[in-house]
């Protein structure tokens, strides 16, 4: 036996320390970098991290969102902010119309549906009038790409938008409140206030104010700023109940309204033969001898209630959207008999829905199952009323030369399974099947100075079965893989008739997608990254023809479209203190239909082929307002200061070239966008309290993102470059 002096003793008890106290400095250092949040999301109607989700999903909350909705901007600060999402209006700050992959509708009419379902605390908006909802007091916006029939339904087969609202709590009083000022006496006020009624009830109450100042000059009235103006105020309050642990009841009371300038068509603002702006143009004049106006008022109410059964949870959620009213007035040519430009003829129209009323109910149950099977099913019903109109007007006398009333109805209902198993602890697969039915009776219901062609009603329905099977393959604890197949589904629309068009109908569309990809969790959580991609092909897609060489339009169905892409997503922290994202997508999409024409304009440059016929081939383009290519950057540094952090943070976005309609016109191709954005300011208390100073459209970038095809070249512009300050607390 050896025998150890004590110098011997301490120098082994020093060794063995040694690994363990290098180790344990190791991992302190380790956590004292930061670490992303893990992100939860419900794109499978569950919260699970989204590393674990079978789709394509982005989510954007806190930070990222009050960033881009500091200066009043409404629905369509979305456009091109994150991969494959692009959206749109011809009405301004209402009737957004969204496209996720390329994949979207243009239709501007009262009834229009869109293949991008846009659902607000699990309620669907379906009429494009609701998806213009503001966004305020959410917890996060959910983008999930990709047909989502199984859970979602209701005209899903692009994707699905979702955003749901901050809920009340028991815990304790907070809230916030945030105020900006900006550029033309732009104001954006809102806050929030949650506030425990009881052990047993809860309340939250939401507002928002907006308004912008009238700005631009109109040279034919010679009024100066007359123009451009806005005032917007949204309200929700909620309710919470929950007796116990196993009963819970959430009341969500809301409503909006707004007034103000609509969409400011501007006449031969796109240069013969380019799509360059016209050396005179400027966003603050225009000449324009038709009236300009818009209002909205709406409301809703819904009830959750969820029952936990120990091996279920029940659900039930009732759903009530109205339109009370709404009209917009504009002036379609965009100008005068004299200009700017040669003009053909004088249009000025107005159109607006009434009375349109939304029920929706849903009962789903969900399992509890600690084994590896767990389930989801339900049924769902739907109905939607309403009335819409269009009117014409004399530019001259501003008296109302005809009038054409529609009114439609629209009932579906749907029951729907899925099912998820682990094969292994590594390995899960799912599938979901939905049925629905839909049916839709659509009517003239005035016709004043209108000559009906056709029939003056008409009926549709139809019976469709979707379905989707994924698996997600965990390679380790911080990566997963995935693929998924899945169909989708669009009920046929209908549009409303005019004096040379009777009512069309485009029938149901169908979609089949693959999909792939993978996501991770990298350098111990302080990046996280994916990377999808995907292939699709659309049968019988609705298309919308507008305009040509009159003020019409008109349904009609492609054979087939086809799409491809992929979508890529990294974001981290470079330094404790500095933080970046960058996001991307690529976007094929053609129209495969040889026997498809089209009317063309009256004076673009067409660069399809014309048939003997005088119309215009769009087999082989690409969809409308589908961008090839879709980039982000987002960059934020911290300075740490003894009370408070100074910051600055930057976001940049762009889009490639878009064609605005079905056919291909040099006037008509929207150039590639590039918007930026700055914010610099000062927080403190923790976070509690902050001042920022901000720019949009930080290079003041000015060009045209959308046309009225017919009669000249009228076309509509970006929002100039913004200046602001804001300041937030809480509470």
């Amino acid at each position: 036996m050896i025998k150890l002096s004590k110098m011997h003793k301490r120098l082994l008890a020093l060794s063995a320390v040694l690994p363990i106290g290098s180790a344990m400095a190791q991992t302190e250092a380790a956590a004292t970098q930061p670490q992303l949040e893990t992100v939860t999301v419900t794109a499978q109607r569950r919260a699970e991290n989204i590393k674990d989700v079978p789709v394509s999903v982005t989510l954007l909350k806190d930070e990222k969102l009050d960033v881009l909705l500091s200066g009043g901007q409404d629905i369509r600060f979305l456009a091109g902010k994150v991969p494959s999402l692009n959206v749109e209006s011809s009405n301004g700050r209402t009737f957004p119309r969204f496209y996720i992959r390329g994949y979207g509708n243009t239709d501007f009419s009262t009834f229009a549906s869109q293949p991008v379902s846009l659902i607000y605390d699990d309620v669907v908006q379906e009429n494009g009038i609701l998806k213009g909802f503001p966004v305020f007091d959410v917890a996060g916006v959910e983008v999930l790409r990709g047909p989502q029939g199984t859970l979602f339904g209701r005209n899903t087969p692009a994707g699905v938008v979702k955003f749901d609202s901050a809920k009340p709590n028991l815990d304790k009083v907070e809230g916030y409140y945030s105020a900006s000022l900006a550029t033309h006496k732009t104001s954006s006020v809102e806050a929030a206030a949650n506030i425990p009624l009881s052990s047993e009830w809860a309340m939250r109450v939401s507002t928002l104010r907006q308004h912008r100042d009238d700005f631009v000059d109109n040279t034919y009235t010679k009024q100066n700023d007359s123009l451009e103006g806005y005032n917007e105020h949204a309200e929700r309050v909620q309710f919470l109940y929950k007796p116990s642990t196993t009963f819970n009841a959430l009341f969500n009371v809301h409503s909006r309204t707004t007034d103000g300038s609509a969409r400011l068509f501007r006449a031969n603002i796109i240069k013969k033969g380019t799509n360059d702006l016209v050396d005179d143009y400027d966003f603050t004049k225009i000449n324009t001898n038709g009236l300009n106006m818009q209002n909205l008022r709406t409301n809703g109410a819904n009830v959750r209630l969820t029952w936990d059964l120990g091996s279920v949870k029940l659900f039930s959620i009732t759903g009530y959207e109205g339109v009370d009213n709404y009209y917009s007035r504009g002036d379609i040519d965009g100008g005068t008999p004299t200009g700017p430009g040669f003009i053909p003829f004088q249009v000025q129209t107005g159109g607006g829905l009434s009375g349109l009323k939304q029920y929706t109910q849903e009962f789903r149950v969900e399992s509890k199952n600690p084994g590896p099977l767990n389930w989801q099913t339900g049924v769902y019903y739907f109905k939607e009323s309403g009335d819409g109109y269009s009117d014409n007007f004399d530019s001259t006398t501003q008296l109302q030369t005809s009038h054409l009333a529609s009114h439609q109805n629209n009932e579906a209902y749907a029951a729907f399974g899925s099912v998820s198993y682990d094969v292994s602890s590594d390995f899960t697969v799912r599938g979901g099947l939905r049925y629905t039915h839909d049916q839709k009776d659509f009517r003239t219901v005035s016709a004043v100075n209108v000559v009906q062609v056709g029939a003056t009603s008409v009926d549709e329905s139809k019976n469709k079965a979707n379905w989707d099977l994924s698996g997600t393959y965990k390679l380790n604890q911080d990566v997963s893989a995935y693929a998924r197949v899945a169909t989708g589904f669009r009920a046929p629309s209908i549009a409303a008739a005019s004096s040379s068009v009777p009512i069309t109908v485009a029938d149901a569309e169908t979609i089949t997608s693959y999909e792939a990809g993978i996501k991770a969790d990298l350098f111990n959580r302080r990046a996280r990254a994916s990377l999808s991609v995907f292939d699709f092909e659309v049968k019988n897609q609705q298309l919308t023809v507008v305009g040509g060489n009159s003020n019409v339009t008109k349904l009609i169905n492609a054979a087939k479209t086809k799409g491809r892409g992929l979508e890529g997503e990294i974001e981290g922290f470079i330094t404790p203190d500095f933080k970046a994202s960058l996001s991307g997508s690529y976007n094929f999409t053609k129209i495969e239909d040889p026997n498809l024409y089209v009317a063309k304009c009256a004076q673009c440059t067409i660069t399809d082929p014309i048939g003997t016929n005088g119309l215009v081939s769009i087999n082989g383009n690409p969809l409308p307002q589908a961008a090839k290519w879709i980039f982000n950057a987002t960059a934020r540094y911290n300075w740490p200061l003894a009370n408070g952090n100074l910051f600055v943070l930057t976001d940049w976005s762009y889009r490639s070239k878009v064609n605005f309609f079905l056919y291909e016109a040099k006037e008509f191709t929207g150039k590639a966008l590039t918007e930026g954005g700055l914010r610099a300011g000062y927080n403190w208390d923790g976070g509690k309290y902050e001042v920022a100073g901000f720019v949009r459209n930080i290079t003041d970038k000015q060009q045209v993102i959308g046309a009225i095809d017919f009669n000249n070249l009228t076309g509509f512009v970006n929002e100039p470059r913004q200046f602001g300050v804001q300041f937030r607390g809480g509470f």
